[in-house]
Protein backbone atom coordinates (compact mmCIF):
# COMPACT_ATOMS: atom_id res chain seq x y z
CA UNK A 1 0.00 0.00 0.00
CA UNK A 2 1.25 3.45 -0.87
CA UNK A 3 2.07 5.67 2.07
CA UNK A 4 2.43 9.42 2.46
CA UNK A 5 4.77 11.37 4.74
CA UNK A 6 3.52 14.06 7.09
CA UNK A 7 5.66 15.57 9.88
CA UNK A 8 7.87 12.52 9.99
CA UNK A 9 5.04 9.92 10.36
CA UNK A 10 3.67 7.42 7.85
CA UNK A 11 -0.04 6.98 7.29
CA UNK A 12 -1.96 4.79 4.89
CA UNK A 13 -3.13 6.63 1.81
CA UNK A 14 -6.85 7.25 1.48
CA UNK A 15 -8.72 5.21 -1.13
CA UNK A 16 -9.02 7.07 -4.41
CA UNK A 17 -6.01 9.29 -3.77
CA UNK A 18 -3.42 9.91 -6.43
CA UNK A 19 0.29 10.80 -6.29
CA UNK A 20 1.39 14.41 -6.60
CA UNK A 21 4.94 15.68 -6.96
CA UNK A 22 6.41 17.90 -4.29
CA UNK A 23 9.02 20.61 -4.95
CA UNK A 24 11.79 18.10 -4.23
CA UNK A 25 10.41 15.75 -6.85
CA UNK A 26 9.20 13.27 -4.22
CA UNK A 27 5.72 11.84 -4.46
CA UNK A 28 2.93 12.16 -1.94
CA UNK A 29 -0.74 11.25 -2.15
CA UNK A 30 -3.49 13.86 -2.06
CA UNK A 31 -7.25 13.64 -2.46
CA UNK A 32 -8.59 13.64 -6.02
CA UNK A 33 -8.88 17.37 -6.54
CA UNK A 34 -7.67 19.60 -9.33
CA UNK A 35 -4.44 21.59 -8.79
CA UNK A 36 -6.43 24.82 -8.82
CA UNK A 37 -8.74 23.64 -6.08
CA UNK A 38 -5.85 22.23 -4.09
CA UNK A 39 -4.06 25.61 -4.07
CA UNK A 40 -7.11 27.74 -3.36
CA UNK A 41 -7.26 28.75 0.32
CA UNK A 42 -10.43 27.83 2.14
CA UNK A 43 -12.52 30.22 4.16
CA UNK A 44 -11.24 28.65 7.37
CA UNK A 45 -8.29 29.79 9.47
CA UNK A 46 -4.85 29.25 7.88
CA UNK A 47 -3.43 25.77 8.27
CA UNK A 48 -0.25 25.33 10.28
CA UNK A 49 2.79 23.81 8.59
CA UNK A 50 4.80 21.67 11.02
CA UNK A 51 8.03 21.52 9.02
CA UNK A 52 9.41 23.26 5.93
CA UNK A 53 9.68 20.89 2.98
CA UNK A 54 10.84 23.06 0.08
CA UNK A 55 14.34 22.49 -1.24
CA UNK A 56 14.38 25.35 -3.77
CA UNK A 57 14.03 29.07 -3.27
CA UNK A 58 15.03 31.39 -0.44
CA UNK A 59 14.29 31.25 3.26
CA UNK A 60 11.14 33.17 4.07
CA UNK A 61 12.82 35.27 6.79
CA UNK A 62 15.53 36.45 4.41
CA UNK A 63 13.03 37.02 1.59
CA UNK A 64 10.76 39.19 3.73
CA UNK A 65 13.74 41.10 5.07
CA UNK A 66 14.84 41.87 1.50
CA UNK A 67 11.27 42.97 0.78
CA UNK A 68 11.57 45.59 3.51
CA UNK A 69 9.06 44.05 5.91
CA UNK A 70 11.49 44.06 8.84
CA UNK A 71 14.92 42.78 9.79
CA UNK A 72 15.42 39.03 9.51
CA UNK A 73 15.34 38.67 13.29
CA UNK A 74 12.06 40.59 13.54
CA UNK A 75 10.56 38.48 10.74
CA UNK A 76 11.50 35.35 12.67
CA UNK A 77 9.57 36.72 15.66
CA UNK A 78 6.58 37.38 13.39
CA UNK A 79 6.70 33.77 12.23
CA UNK A 80 6.86 32.51 15.81
CA UNK A 81 3.78 34.62 16.57
CA UNK A 82 1.92 33.04 13.64
CA UNK A 83 1.66 36.27 11.64
CA UNK A 84 3.15 34.97 8.36
CA UNK A 85 0.99 33.00 5.91
CA UNK A 86 2.10 31.52 2.57
CA UNK A 87 -0.59 30.31 0.15
CA UNK A 88 -3.00 29.91 3.05
CA UNK A 89 -0.47 28.08 5.22
CA UNK A 90 0.50 29.61 8.56
CA UNK A 91 4.25 29.18 8.99
CA UNK A 92 6.00 28.02 12.14
CA UNK A 93 9.59 27.93 10.86
CA UNK A 94 11.81 30.68 9.38
CA UNK A 95 13.55 27.94 7.35
CA UNK A 96 10.54 27.62 5.03
CA UNK A 97 11.58 28.54 1.49
CA UNK A 98 9.77 30.61 -1.13
CA UNK A 99 10.47 31.38 -4.78
CA UNK A 100 8.51 34.62 -5.14
CA UNK A 101 5.62 32.96 -6.96
CA UNK A 102 3.61 32.48 -3.77
CA UNK A 103 0.99 34.66 -2.13
CA UNK A 104 2.61 35.83 1.10
CA UNK A 105 0.77 37.69 3.83
CA UNK A 106 2.04 39.33 6.99
CA UNK A 107 -1.02 39.91 9.11
CA UNK A 108 -3.67 40.90 6.56
CA UNK A 109 -1.27 42.57 4.14
CA UNK A 110 -0.12 40.87 0.94
CA UNK A 111 3.63 41.33 0.49
CA UNK A 112 5.00 42.14 -2.94
CA UNK A 113 8.33 40.85 -4.24
CA UNK A 114 11.54 42.61 -3.15
CA UNK A 115 12.45 45.71 -5.15
CA UNK A 116 15.95 47.08 -5.82
CA UNK A 117 17.57 48.39 -2.65
CA UNK A 118 17.15 52.07 -1.85
CA UNK A 119 18.49 54.16 1.03
CA UNK A 120 17.40 57.49 2.54
CA UNK A 121 18.78 60.01 5.05
CA UNK A 122 16.20 61.32 7.53
CA UNK A 123 16.64 64.13 10.04
CA UNK A 124 14.67 62.89 13.03
CA UNK A 125 13.33 65.67 15.24
CA UNK A 126 13.11 65.36 19.00
CA UNK A 127 9.78 64.08 20.33
CA UNK A 128 9.07 61.26 17.86
CA UNK A 129 9.20 57.50 18.49
CA UNK A 130 11.36 55.46 16.08
CA UNK A 131 8.83 52.64 15.68
CA UNK A 132 5.82 51.90 13.47
CA UNK A 133 3.40 52.02 16.37
CA UNK A 134 3.51 53.25 19.96
CA UNK A 135 1.26 51.55 22.56
CA UNK A 136 1.01 54.86 24.43
CA UNK A 137 -0.32 56.64 21.37
CA UNK A 138 2.65 58.97 20.91
CA UNK A 139 3.49 60.13 17.40
CA UNK A 140 6.07 58.09 15.54
CA UNK A 141 8.42 58.91 12.70
CA UNK A 142 6.21 56.79 10.42
CA UNK A 143 3.35 59.23 11.04
CA UNK A 144 5.53 62.00 9.62
CA UNK A 145 7.08 60.31 6.58
CA UNK A 146 5.97 61.40 3.09
CA UNK A 147 3.24 59.19 1.65
CA UNK A 148 5.42 58.66 -1.43
CA UNK A 149 7.90 56.49 0.52
CA UNK A 150 7.64 52.73 -0.10
CA UNK A 151 7.62 50.16 2.71
CA UNK A 152 10.77 50.92 4.72
CA UNK A 153 12.62 49.96 7.87
CA UNK A 154 14.97 52.04 10.00
CA UNK A 155 18.66 51.32 10.49
CA UNK A 156 18.60 51.12 14.27
CA UNK A 157 16.62 53.60 16.32
CA UNK A 158 16.96 56.95 18.03
CA UNK A 159 15.44 57.65 21.46
CA UNK A 160 12.42 59.90 21.88
CA UNK A 161 14.47 63.01 22.63
CA UNK A 162 17.46 62.17 20.40
CA UNK A 163 17.72 64.14 17.16
CA UNK A 164 19.65 63.83 13.95
CA UNK A 165 20.53 61.32 11.27
CA UNK A 166 18.47 58.15 10.91
CA UNK A 167 18.97 55.94 7.86
CA UNK A 168 15.96 54.36 6.16
CA UNK A 169 15.91 51.53 3.62
CA UNK A 170 13.50 49.21 1.84
CA UNK A 171 15.98 46.34 2.39
CA UNK A 172 15.88 44.74 5.84
CA UNK A 173 19.02 42.74 5.12
CA UNK A 174 20.97 45.93 4.45
CA UNK A 175 19.55 47.49 7.61
CA UNK A 176 20.78 44.54 9.63
CA UNK A 177 24.24 44.66 8.03
CA UNK A 178 24.60 48.37 8.78
CA UNK A 179 23.68 47.72 12.43
CA UNK A 180 26.01 44.78 13.08
CA UNK A 181 28.86 45.61 15.50
CA UNK A 182 31.27 43.45 13.47
CA UNK A 183 31.02 45.95 10.61
CA UNK A 184 32.19 48.68 13.03
CA UNK A 185 30.45 51.59 11.35
CA UNK A 186 31.11 54.78 13.26
CA UNK A 187 28.21 56.71 14.77
CA UNK A 188 29.08 60.28 15.72
CA UNK A 189 27.01 62.53 17.98
CA UNK A 190 27.09 66.12 19.14
CA UNK A 191 26.42 65.98 22.86
CA UNK A 192 25.44 68.68 25.32
CA UNK A 193 25.90 67.53 28.89
CA UNK A 194 25.79 69.10 32.30
CA UNK A 195 29.11 68.79 34.04
CA UNK A 196 32.79 69.50 33.58
CA UNK A 197 34.82 67.59 31.00
CA UNK A 198 38.27 66.43 32.14
CA UNK A 199 41.08 64.39 30.62
CA UNK A 200 40.34 61.64 33.15
CA UNK A 201 36.72 61.37 32.06
CA UNK A 202 37.68 61.21 28.38
CA UNK A 203 40.25 58.53 29.20
CA UNK A 204 37.64 56.49 31.08
CA UNK A 205 35.34 56.58 28.03
CA UNK A 206 38.22 55.65 25.71
CA UNK A 207 39.07 52.60 27.83
CA UNK A 208 35.59 51.09 27.59
CA UNK A 209 33.44 50.37 30.62
CA UNK A 210 30.73 48.27 32.19
CA UNK A 211 27.59 50.06 33.39
CA UNK A 212 24.86 48.13 35.24
CA UNK A 213 26.20 44.87 33.86
CA UNK A 214 26.34 46.09 30.24
CA UNK A 215 29.75 46.20 28.54
CA UNK A 216 30.46 49.19 26.33
CA UNK A 217 33.26 49.29 23.78
CA UNK A 218 35.73 52.21 23.82
CA UNK A 219 34.12 55.58 23.04
CA UNK A 220 36.03 58.49 21.54
CA UNK A 221 35.04 61.82 23.09
CA UNK A 222 36.37 65.21 21.98
CA UNK A 223 35.76 68.31 24.09
CA UNK A 224 34.37 71.27 22.16
CA UNK A 225 33.43 74.12 24.47
CA UNK A 226 31.68 75.13 27.65
CA UNK A 227 28.33 76.91 27.68
CA UNK A 228 27.43 77.91 31.21
CA UNK A 229 26.91 74.77 33.28
CA UNK A 230 26.96 72.63 30.14
CA UNK A 231 29.73 71.23 27.99
CA UNK A 232 29.61 70.33 24.30
CA UNK A 233 31.43 67.25 23.03
CA UNK A 234 31.74 65.15 19.89
CA UNK A 235 31.31 61.48 20.72
CA UNK A 236 32.05 58.58 18.35
CA UNK A 237 31.30 54.89 18.88
CA UNK A 238 31.01 51.76 16.74
CA UNK A 239 28.06 49.99 18.34
CA UNK A 240 24.49 50.95 18.97
CA UNK A 241 23.40 49.56 22.32
CA UNK A 242 20.31 51.05 23.93
CA UNK A 243 20.94 54.54 25.35
CA UNK A 244 24.68 53.88 25.16
CA UNK A 245 25.86 57.48 24.88
CA UNK A 246 23.67 58.68 27.75
CA UNK A 247 24.59 55.82 30.08
CA UNK A 248 28.31 55.94 29.37
CA UNK A 249 28.52 59.70 29.94
CA UNK A 250 26.38 59.49 33.06
CA UNK A 251 28.91 56.97 34.40
CA UNK A 252 31.55 59.75 34.32
CA UNK A 253 29.18 62.35 35.81
CA UNK A 254 28.20 64.03 32.56
CA UNK A 255 24.39 64.27 32.36
CA UNK A 256 23.27 64.42 28.73
CA UNK A 257 20.49 66.93 28.02
CA UNK A 258 20.76 67.11 24.23
CA UNK A 259 21.92 64.47 21.75
CA UNK A 260 22.23 64.90 17.98
CA UNK A 261 23.56 62.19 15.68
CA UNK A 262 25.56 63.81 12.90
CA UNK A 263 26.83 60.79 11.01
CA UNK A 264 26.36 57.05 10.56
CA UNK A 265 29.17 55.29 8.73
CA UNK A 266 29.88 57.19 5.48
CA UNK A 267 26.62 59.15 5.66
CA UNK A 268 26.35 62.56 7.32
CA UNK A 269 23.43 64.68 8.45
CA UNK A 270 24.88 67.73 6.73
CA UNK A 271 22.37 70.56 6.22
CA UNK A 272 19.32 68.28 6.04
CA UNK A 273 16.56 70.17 7.85
CA UNK A 274 14.59 68.55 10.72
CA UNK A 275 11.85 66.26 9.39
CA UNK A 276 13.32 66.11 5.88
CA UNK A 277 13.94 62.85 3.99
CA UNK A 278 16.48 62.66 1.16
CA UNK A 279 17.34 59.61 -0.92
CA UNK A 280 20.97 58.60 -1.32
CA UNK A 281 21.78 58.30 -5.04
CA UNK A 282 22.07 54.66 -6.12
CA UNK A 283 25.64 55.06 -7.37
CA UNK A 284 26.80 56.52 -4.05
CA UNK A 285 24.99 53.79 -2.14
CA UNK A 286 26.76 51.12 -4.19
CA UNK A 287 30.15 52.82 -3.76
CA UNK A 288 29.86 53.01 0.01
CA UNK A 289 27.79 50.03 1.18
CA UNK A 290 27.40 47.97 -1.99
CA UNK A 291 29.20 44.97 -0.49
CA UNK A 292 26.41 44.73 2.11
CA UNK A 293 23.65 44.48 -0.52
CA UNK A 294 22.57 41.13 -1.97
CA UNK A 295 23.25 40.86 -5.70
CA UNK A 296 19.56 40.17 -6.33
CA UNK A 297 18.67 43.52 -4.74
CA UNK A 298 21.28 45.75 -6.34
CA UNK A 299 19.94 48.44 -8.67
CA UNK A 300 20.50 47.73 -12.37
CA UNK A 301 23.64 49.17 -13.87
CA UNK A 302 27.11 49.51 -12.47
CA UNK A 303 28.45 52.26 -10.28
CA UNK A 304 30.79 54.67 -12.07
CA UNK A 305 34.41 53.53 -12.21
CA UNK A 306 35.80 56.14 -9.88
CA UNK A 307 37.51 56.03 -6.47
CA UNK A 308 35.26 55.64 -3.44
CA UNK A 309 35.09 58.62 -1.07
CA UNK A 310 37.96 58.89 1.40
CA UNK A 311 37.43 57.12 4.70
CA UNK A 312 36.76 60.35 6.57
CA UNK A 313 34.39 61.85 4.00
CA UNK A 314 30.69 61.92 4.84
CA UNK A 315 27.85 61.95 2.34
CA UNK A 316 25.73 65.02 2.89
CA UNK A 317 28.55 67.33 3.94
CA UNK A 318 28.63 70.66 2.19
CA UNK A 319 31.95 71.83 0.71
CA UNK A 320 33.78 74.01 3.18
CA UNK A 321 31.91 72.70 6.21
CA UNK A 322 34.01 72.08 9.32
CA UNK A 323 33.82 69.32 11.88
CA UNK A 324 33.10 70.15 15.48
CA UNK A 325 36.46 68.66 16.44
CA UNK A 326 38.26 71.33 14.41
CA UNK A 327 36.95 73.97 16.83
CA UNK A 328 37.69 72.04 20.01
CA UNK A 329 39.29 73.46 23.11
CA UNK A 330 41.45 71.48 25.45
CA UNK A 331 39.53 70.03 28.40
CA UNK A 332 40.44 70.88 31.95
CA UNK A 333 42.91 68.71 33.82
Amino acid sequence: MTERRETGRSHPAKPGSRPQKTRQGAVKNTPNTSPDKARKPSGHSPRTLAEPDWSEGERIAKYLARAGVASRREVERMIEAGDVVVDGVKLTSPAFKVTGRETIKVGRKVISAPEPTRLWRYHKPSGLISTNHDPEGRRTIFDEFPKSLPRIVTVGRLDLTTEGLLLLTNDGELARALELPKNALERTYRVRAQGTVTDFKIADLAAGMTVDGVDYAPITAVFDRENGANSWLTVTLTEGKKREVRRALEAVNLMVNRLIRINYGPFELGDLRPGAVEEVPAELMLETVGTMIADANKPLGEAPKRPAPAAKSRLGTRPGSTRLADRKRRPKK
